[in-house]
């Protein structure tokens, strides 16, 4: 098992930057796939970002050229820089992994652990 702590969120006004963290303790952290999920009020939960071992990135297009995932294996840490804030990026951000490290599946079921999220704010 792997336990997913998020940090780094907060308020943030439009065109600001945050970046958020994601702490994995247990087993091996090279050995997952890791995402960023969010979800906004009354919204289902949407893929972000997902990298793989090997370095494989997806994001969903509404965050291509203004968001960056990465990984620190050697920190077991997942990061995401989030650049060029608008409202709609609004909503608890999720970190997620997957036992299987190649490829990074988009939806949700396809994840096996979850962190608690941290709360992304921003004010127009």
């Amino acid at each position: 098992q792997v336990q997913l702590v998020e940090s780094g969120g907060g308020l943030v006004q439009a065109g600001g930057s945050l970046r958020l963290s994601c702490a994995a303790s247990g087993r091996t952290f090279s050995q997952y796939t890791m995402a960023w999920f969010r979800q906004a009020p009354g919204k289902e939960r949407e893929f972000v970002a997902g990298i793989d071992l090997s370095g494989g990135i997806r994001y969903v297009d509404s965050v291509k050229g203004r968001f960056t995932i990465s990984r620190d294996n050697a920190k077991s840490t997942l990061y995401l820089q989030m650049t060029s804030l608008k409202p709609e990026d609004t909503a608890v951000y999720y970190c997620a992994a997957r036992s299987v490290p190649i490829l990074v599946p988009t939806t949700t079921r396809r994840y096996d652990y979850w962190g608690q999220g941290t709360q992304v704010t921003v004010s127009s």
